[in-house]
């Protein structure tokens, strides 16, 4: 009774395997460890990683030189972040095909990086197969959302009465308020972390978090935000 069962797994593996086949892919990630473990899995499922960038702007750079087939884009970055990086790229390459690899919810970020150039997500905590098949479906020129990201953004995009009415901000949060005033002070998340004691990760999360809440899809909309609501005194 086995004996099919593992002639089944193999031949399902095959298929994994052949399916990234001279896909050549940018991997954008912080973690070293992050980015060697997505390396071994694309080499052996028939993927070449051409370069790896460890911050945006690096990213940016590899992306324009190497011109990958498949860019894997973490959102939270040094320097600049993968949703600016994506935008930049898209700017001066239109054709590129870039998939965020993230961990953050997806109605924190989803819509911008769309808006900005991307073609879809996939999670670090997904299953290989899914890394893989995500992969797969960008370079063959489809967008990539797990059912969950749908979700998201039909609800991000379904009419509200207050869309033309921007929420006031005492819809934030004690953190969230003060991410949001720092933020448009002109202060980096490294900068705001140590002041409030947490990650820069934990900043760019409660800032998304921010504009999601305000509506917002843009680092220059938080200024004219709090100009309006006369949060710079």
């Amino acid at each position: 009774m086995m004996e099919p069962s593992c002639g089944l797994n193999f031949h399902y593996q095959k298929v994994l395997e052949m399916m990234l086949e001279n896909i050549r892919v940018l991997i954008v990630d912080d973690h070293s460890v992050v980015r060697s473990s997505l390396g071994l899995l694309l080499s052996k499922n028939g993927a070449t990683v051409i370069a790896e960038a460890a911050d945006g702007e690096h990213a940016v750079e590899m992306a324009l030189l190497h011109r990958p087939d498949v860019i894997l884009m973490d959102i939270t970055l040094p320097t600049i972040d993968g949703i600016e990086a994506t935008k930049q790229i898209c700017k001066q390459w239109p054709e590129a095909k870039i998939l965020a690899l993230t961990m953050h919810s997806e109605d924190l970020y989803l819509a911008p990086f769309l808006e900005a150039g991307g073609v879809g997500y996939v999670r670090k905590s997904a299953a290989d197969r899914d890394v893989i098949t995500g992969i797969r479906s960008v370079y063959d020129g489809e967008a990539f959302l797990q059912s969950d990201g749908i979700d998201t953004l039909v609800q991000q995009y379904r009419p509200h009465a207050s869309k033309d009415q921007p929420p006031s901000p005492e819809i934030l949060s004690e953190r969230e308020y003060l991410v949001l005033e720092k933020t448009v002070r002109g202060f980096t998340s490294k900068e705001i972390g140590e002041d409030l004691g947490i990650s820069p990760r934990t900043v760019d999360t409660y800032r998304y978090r921010v504009m999601d809440k305000l509506g917002l899809t843009r680092r220059h909309e938080l200024v004219d935000y709090a100009l309006k609501h006369h949060l710079l005194k």
